[in-house]
């Protein structure tokens, strides 16, 4: 059994939740219990992913998108109604948004970089001073689909190639999520091709313009590599039991 407050202080200096400006308040939203057995891990705090999380006794739920955002209006009750689930069977609630995306051990898109097995990966995806993303070059250069097609198989998700720009691919950038602004800056560093989460519709003509290979991979199948890289983690340091609570979206 673990403490909550020694958890969450170790998961606040582990994952630099001070380090990238967020919208999203991070740390620990909501506090319930002091007593930790069970850690559910999942990318979103929803309803849907509350209940899963209760079915396997859960006391601590770790997200990347949480409940609580500055200047969010509850204007329809969801957060309330979220978080008086979450008292009412005493769960706890730790979330790690866009420091989760930037670590450099246990980021989504560093997670993502090893999975493509990148060399040389530096940072890339520049937000507010700071990168979010990574990118690195594949030995050999490869297709963009066939880059897809790995990702498909490793995210279990069906990926969206805008085919544009090179045949072959020597160089990749990656910003998970809602990544997209990143294309023009893959563009001007003239990397092969962007992978990202999801786009806006303009961005398929932005793409087709720059003649630039674009991977649009899932804002959910991308954001699952980093909350999963923390499992072991905290097993190791805490013996807590932990579960991947897995509630896929079409986004």
């Amino acid at each position: 059994m673990a403490q909550l407050n020694s958890i969450a202080r170790f998961l606040n200096k582990e994952l630099r939740v001070k380090s990238v400006p967020d919208s999203s308040r991070n740390g620990l939203q909501v506090r319930c219990s002091k007593d930790i057995k069970k850690v559910g891990f999942a990318v979103d705090a929803s309803l849907a992913t509350f209940e899963k999380a209760k079915s396997k006794g859960v006391d601590l739920l770790i997200v990347h998108h949480g409940i609580k955002w500055k200047r969010l209006k509850d204007r329809a009750g969801t957060v309330k109604r979220r978080i008086d689930y979450l008292k009412k069977h005493k769960m706890n609630l730790y979330v790690c948004h866009l420091p989760l995306d930037a670590h450099h051990k246990y980021g989504n898109n560093i997670k993502l970089a090893e999975l493509l097995g990148l060399s040389r990966v530096k940072k890339f995806g520049r937000y507010k001073r700071r990168y979010l993303g990574y990118q690195g070059v594949l030995k050999p250069a490869r297709s963009a689909r066939w880059i897809a097609s790995v990702l498909n198989k490793k995210l279990k998700t069906k990926c969206m190639v805008l085919g544009f720009g090179r045949s072959k691919v020597k160089s990749v950038g990656i910003v998970s999520g809602g990544g997209a602004d990143s294309l023009a800056e893959a563009y001007n560093k003239g990397l092969g091709c962007f992978i990202t989460g999801e786009a806006p519709h303009h961005i398929y003509h932005e793409a087709k313009e720059l003649k630039m290979n674009m991977i649009i991979a899932g804002h959910y199948e991308t954001e699952t590599v980093g909350v999963k890289a923390l499992m072991p983690l905290l097993h190791k340091k805490f013996g807590v039991r932990t579960f991947f609570i897995h509630v896929p979206t079409t986004f």
